[in-house]
């Protein structure tokens, strides 16, 4: 039975989960907090790192008096597990601990759990609740949920444009378009996702390094759309300095931190064909690669956009004017989700709901 206060339990387990980004990946999200008899919290923990001990473990390990377990309210933002992988079940945990109720914010997608947590810890005896804050746990576990739902990795488009609508200069001339902490920004979400995606000619024009140096965090797996393998050996995509997956027609050997994917989007006999993104989107889940960060060029953020293969945009609108250029993606989109500055620019988000 919920109480007034357990909303502000599940937030502070929600808060907790956040401090894992980045470093839990592949696995979700999850914090965990314990309510003690008479209403305080007792112990509190979240998924602090992939391979570590979870959410649940840390928290009910917290916990100063064990024997108080018997007696208290354990709130979790997903599922309990019910599988072995890299740690024992928590849904065993959670019994063997004797916590007589569970609240927990959103069933776990995974088809390794799927219920089976819930079902184990109501087979023991343990009242569960769910969906509390539900909407909330989505949100913060969308990359996870769209990787479970819709088997391909969660999409961030971003890019920076001009006042005038150009993201770059004549036949891609590079410009810096964006503003000092814009970059900042940038640098951050590198961290926060999976892998970051650009084309073929940004790769050559731009000749990106793809890491995040300027925020601290894990480094995100470069990818790119390299056809013809084009790209010269001294770019900063083939250095071998991180992970790097190049999508081609051709074959080559990989190289350490470097990955060739020759894969089959044609007949035999028949030209290749030029829509590669939905091989590269299902070899990417096949891989386990939860969530892109696509920054360009205009062919792919426009592929993207036009097959409605996308879950977030962010925009960075420059005061500056380039008056001629590559023209930046234009959106059909009845409004923003949120707009903000950042410094001199102005950040336009956009949710595909």
């Amino acid at each position: 039975m919920l109480l007034p206060d357990d909303e502000f339990f599940m937030r502070r387990a929600l808060d907790l989960a956040v401090l894992g980004r980045g470093y839990a990946r592949p696995n979700p999200l999850v914090g965990c907090v314990v309510v003690g008899p008479t209403g305080t919290i007792l112990g509190e923990g979240y998924h602090q790192q992939y391979g570590g001990p979870h959410a649940e473990v840390n928290a009910l390990a917290s916990v100063a008096d064990q024997d108080l377990l018997r007696q208290s309210r354990v709130f979790v933002t997903l599922e309990p597990c019910a599988h072995h992988g890299k740690t024992p079940p928590c849904a065993d945990l959670l019994i063997a601990k004797g916590v007589p109720e569970v609240i927990v914010c959103n069933d776990d997608p995974n088809p390794l759990v799927a219920g089976q947590g819930l079902a184990r810890l109501r087979a023991a005896g343990i009242q569960v609740s769910t969906g509390l804050l539900a909407e909330a746990g989505r949100q913060l576990n969308r990359r996870f949920f769209t990787f479970q739902e819709k088997k391909r990795p969660h999409l961030v488009l971003k890019w920076a444009e001009s006042a005038d609508g150009f993201l770059a200069g004549p036949h891609f001339q590079q410009v810096q378009i964006s503003g000092p902490q814009a970059q900042l920004l940038t640098h951050q979400w590198r961290t926060e996702e999976a892998a970051i995606l650009v084309g073929t000619r940004t790769a050559l024009h731009d000749n990106p390094r793809l890491s995040a140096r300027e925020w601290p965090g894990p480094q995100p797996v470069r990818l790119t759309i390299d056809k013809n393998l084009a790209l010269p050996p001294s770019h900063h995509l083939l250095d071998g300095s991180q992970s790097t997956i190049i999508y081609t027609y051709r074959e080559r050997a990989d190289k350490p931190n470097l990955t060739y994917v020759a894969l089959p989007f044609a007949p035999p006999g028949a030209p290749p064909s030029p829509d590669l993104l939905p091989a590269v989107l299902t070899d990417l889940h096949a891989r386990g690669i939860q969530s892109v960060l696509v920054e360009g060029g205009p062919t792919v953020l426009n592929a993207l956009i036009n097959s409605n293969t996308w879950d977030e945009i962010r925009v960075f609108r420059s005061p500056k004017r380039l008056e001629r250029g590559v023209a930046a993606p234009r959106l059909g989109l009845r409004g923003w989700h949120s707009q903000e500055r950042v410094g001199v620019d102005e950040l336009f988000s956009y949710i595909n709901e």
